[in-house]
């Protein structure tokens, strides 16, 4: 195991879920925002990537493991209602080491697993007391797709597994008397154009694993990097479409979590060339 990681950014996010953020509209005393951490390098090459930055260029710089202990804590010392790990699973031994030196330490925050699902169950066991929360963003109901745009095999029946894992461990989401995430699962989606199909199987899938999962139906698709050469995803997501799932979602009853709104796709686009991505 290599004794470092590579991170592109770290700080206060606001752009996550309503409850790992918090409320802007609380007292000066509130502690607002995730504690970010966005982790260079993925196990997905997916075509359409908002952070192809990171995930395909490789941007961010070395730290050692004792490095990003410290950077939990300091996260904490900011002010954030949690450790956001966004990318984690190809670091997922130093991560490991690092948690349980931040916890020594004094971090008291809820971790937060923040991946594309694509990982096995085994590997999410290992994880058992050290996150709190898992974030999986369930990308694909159909194996042929996950080839296709992100160059992975079997992406359904692994991801199923791992999620069902993961509620296993910790649960469906608890929150606060603040609204503010403690323990649980929440499972994204993301809406791909010309693809319902796809997200509808997702949907079902979800609704096997268990219809009282917290879901964040996700129409932040951008055109973005390498789907020039694709042309059927080459465009956002059509209000028909978006509606399509949005019925579909209702239809079975999947009713804890939120929808994003059509107009939101562009405001997601970060940069990590600038010291702010998200300013």
């Amino acid at each position: 195991m290599a004794n470092f990681v590579k991170i592109a950014w770290h700080g206060l996010h606001f752009g996550e879920e309503p409850p790992l953020v918090g409320n802007k509209g609380a007292g000066p005393s509130a502690r607002l925002g995730a504690g970010t951490i966005f982790f260079t390098g993925c196990n997905l090459k997916c075509v359409y990537c908002q952070n192809y930055q990171i995930s395909w260029q490789n941007l961010g710089k070395e730290y050692s493991v004792d490095e990003l202990a410290s950077l939990m804590l300091e996260l904490q010392n900011q002010g954030a209602l949690n450790i956001d790990l966004v990318s984690p699973t190809i670091w997922v031994n130093q991560i490991k080491v690092a948690i349980k030196s931040a916890r020594e330490k004094g971090l008291r925050l809820p971790i937060v697993w923040n991946s594309n699902a694509y990982e096995s169950a085994e590997m999410i066991r290992g994880l058992e007391g050290l996150v709190d929360i898992y974030l999986p963003d369930f990308k694909y109901g159909d194996n042929s797709l996950a080839l296709k745009y992100s160059g992975v095999k079997n992406y359904v029946e692994k991801a199923k597994e791992a999620i069902k894992e993961m509620l296993g461990q910790v649960g469906n989401l608890k929150l606060s008397k603040q609204g503010i995430a403690e323990r649980g699962l929440m499972v994204r989606h993301l809406i791909l154009p010309g693809n319902i199909e796809n997200s509808l199987k997702v949907l079902n899938y979800i609704k096997e694993i268990d219809k009282d999962i917290c879901f964040n139906l996700m129409s932040q698709y951008e055109p973005v990097f390498k789907v020039k050469d694709f042309p059927e995803i080459n465009r956002n997501i059509k209000p028909e479409e978006y509606k399509i799932v949005f019925d579909y979602l209702l239809e079975l009853g999947l009713e804890n979590g939120w929808v994003q709104e059509m107009k939101s796709h562009a405001v997601f686009l970060p940069d990590f060339t600038k010291a702010n991505p998200f300013g």
